[in-house]
């Protein structure tokens, strides 16, 4: 396996934030703790280590309960123990549950998460570090995850259920199953024999990573959100998160528009088959698209007695979170990056330490096919980024095709007109409308007659560029990056060994765009 990396910035596939995030912009400190960098763990490590040991001993008790069915790989059960102890933190990282793991980056995303911990474990030795996957199982935007594609088609699946995705039952995906073009038995198993989606998800990351020790986290638990309680009962009488956060963007929309917008509050209301916004009005808190209606009593003391019936959405959810875990950094894409970068102040108000946050490793992958078309045509990985145009012109000069070009003459023909503009001037000056006009006309003659000759070129070579065409098309499916689009299958069917490949190809602090190209 060939690996190479570039810089982010030239992929001009990333945001602004991104690129000044990894370039460690002196502006955003304030919207920080600490830059992801390993000497900055040393602070985070400190300023973490007082976390309460009863909230560890709850914590692993949930996770012993949820992996009660699985069979755990001695790295799991070992990080499982581990969890207990004062010295030892975790590295998180979250996600939806899509069906079938949905995008690259989501394997991408649990594999920074693991290596993370493995280069904290040899700059640290005399702590513990333990990858955790945070289920997002209380999200119920149910069309962000009900589909993938593999191989170029998309397979989707289709259910009248409500609520949280994570406590929907798998009704209906026997029908997606038999679609597909050959038989994943990982995935299958998990679909056919979970009852619900979050178990099922569970399963197949436990499959892929539980040799690494990777622990994934349901956190739609009764024991698990009575650490919440006094943030729910803060946001449902102050609307604090909702006017701290108001405060960050404020200063934050100077360089960047924020990503998430917080609500009066940043609550929902949870049931089987119900997940939806909780509001004030009129004194009482409504719960919308329902019928539900409660005094201000009574939804206090729903939120001291039963908190699994509410649940954080955007704004909230990353405080729950660092409640719950010994956690020192999360690891996410620029979108989250992004939403994270609002919420220091709400972090400060409850005394909760802001982790550190690091971008996920981002990766083109070739495989042998594509990798041997891309050399044939005399292209580098990184030239892979520019437009199809200038490829074709790449292209063009490694096979010494004639570059077609007539900036030249146009230039030359601009000269000209000048000279009979100030002839014409010289003789009536109301002629240089005219000329100026003229030479417009020449102008975008030479420019057609360019397009003409171009497309004659491309007729001529015309196998050439459709292969090139079809290249860019599955490296940069609908002109966006791969891993937002591809699924793990279409690598890990032909090369089971793709995850260890990225476990030895991404460095989560080089801050750099990973290119992994299969050599023959």
């Amino acid at each position: 396996m060939k690996i190479s990396y570039l810089p982010y910035a030239a992929t001009n596939a990333f945001s602004r934030l991104v690129v000044d995030y990894t370039s460690q912009e002196p502006h955003l400190k304030s919207f920080l703790n600490r830059f992801p960098t390993l000497e900055a763990f040393e602070a985070q490590i400190k300023e973490k280590q007082d976390f309460p040991q009863t909230q560890r001993e709850t914590l692993v008790n949930v996770l012993e309960k949820q992996y009660v069915k699985l069979e755990k790989s001695p790295a799991l059960e070992l990080n499982l123990a581990l969890l207990r102890q004062e010295k030892t933190f975790t590295v998180t990282t979250g996600h939806q549950l899509n069906l079938f793991t949905g995008p690259l980056y989501f394997v991408y995303k649990i594999v920074s998460t693991i290596k993370t911990c493995r280069l904290l474990k040899e700059a640290y030795p005399e702590y513990e570090f333990v990858p955790v996957y945070w289920m997002a199982s209380e999200d119920h935007d149910f069309a962000e995850i009900n589909h993938f594609n593999v191989f170029g088609k998309r397979y989707e699946w289709q259910t009248e259920q409500k609520g949280a995705v994570g406590r929907f039952s798998l009704e209906g995906l026997e029908t997606l199953l038999a679609e597909l073009p050959e038989k994943f038995p990982v995935f299958e198993s998990a679909y056919r024999e979970s009852a619900t989606l979050s178990e099922a998800t569970r399963k197949i990351v436990n499959a892929l990573f539980g040799e690494y020790g990777l622990v994934a986290l349901d956190a739609d638990e009764p024991e698990l959100k009575k650490v919440l309680v006094p943030v729910i009962q803060k946001e449902l009488t102050e609307e604090l998160s909702f006017q701290l956060m108001n405060r960050t963007n404020e200063t934050l929309a100077a360089y960047y528009k924020p990503q998430v917008t917080a609500r009066e509050i940043n609550l929902f209301y949870l049931e089987n088959g119900l997940r939806e916004r909780i509001v004030a009005e009129d004194g009482k808190f409504k719960v919308l698209n329902t019928d539900l209606v409660f005094s201000v009593e009574e939804m206090q003391k729903l939120a001291q007695e039963h908190p699994e019936k509410f649940s954080p959405n955007v704004v909230l959810r990353p405080l729950y979170e660092e409640m719950l875990l010994p956690n020192l950094a999360y690891i996410g894409g620029g979108a989250e990056v992004a939403y994270w970068l609002q919420l220091k102040k709400v972090f400060e108000y409850y005394q909760v330490p802001f982790p550190i946050l690091m971008l996920r490793n981002s990766a083109l992958y070739l495989n042998k096919t594509n990798a041997a078309r891309m050399h044939k045509l005399g292209l580098p990985p990184e030239e892979m980024f520019l437009d199809l145009n200038t490829l074709k012109k790449q292209v063009s000069e490694h096979l010494n095709l004639p570059e077609v070009s007539l900036e030249q003459q146009q230039q030359q023909l601009g000269e000209i007109f000048k000279e009979v503009e100030k002839l014409a001037v010289s003789i009536e000056p109301t002629l240089e409308k005219l000329v100026a006009a003229e030479a417009q006309k020449v102008q975008n003659a030479l420019s057609a007659l360019e397009k003409r000759i171009s497309k004659a070129l491309e007729n001529k070579h015309e196998t050439v560029f459709k292969q090139l065409a079809t290249l860019k098309e599955k490296l940069f499916p609908e002109g966006s990056l791969q891993e937002r689009s591809d699924n793990v299958l279409s690598i890990y069917a032909n090369n089971p060994d793709f995850i260890a490949n990225l476990m030895q190809a991404f460095d989560p602090f080089n801050n750099q765009f990973t290119i992994l190209e299969e050599e023959a």
